[in-house]
């Protein structure tokens, strides 16, 4: 698990393999990724939009911009924490993911820019 703290707000996220949905003699990779997002600011936050991008280790290089998450703009009050999960499809073996959330503090309207931490998605028999 890699995690990365941006204005009081704390993002973690776990990645896996999804075996069963891959087709690796195909070139098609899955993997599931659980974000873990925590207020630990001091004010109530609404998350806006996502940005990523996404690497492949074949030099494929994606990005991904839109409103929320899994169709969601949370809204998270100091202390409290949303989790989701999500999946990546990959052409390779080995990819890694970065990228920011837009949140807005709720009492003045301020938009920032929370850092998501960059994570590597590699098939479990890579790493033997």
């Amino acid at each position: 698990m890699v995690s990365s703290v941006t204005e009081g707000v704390k993002v973690s996220v776990k990645t896996e393999y999804q075996a069963d949905y891959s087709s690796p003699l195909q070139a098609h990779y899955v993997f599931t990724y659980r974000i873990t997002i925590e207020n630990a600011s001091d004010y109530t936050i609404q998350l806006l939009r996502r940005h990523w991008l996404i690497f492949d280790s074949n030099g494929t290089v994606r990005e991904v911009e839109g409103e929320g998450v899994v169709g969601l703009q949370p809204v998270l009050e100091p202390g409290e924490v949303h989790e989701y999960v999500s999946g990546c499809n990959l052409r390779s073996s080995i990819g890694k993911m970065t990228g920011t959330y837009l949140v807005e503090r709720m009492i003045d309207g301020k938009q920032l820019r929370i850092g998501i931490p960059e994570f590597t998605m590699v098939v479990p028999y890579k790493l033997n």
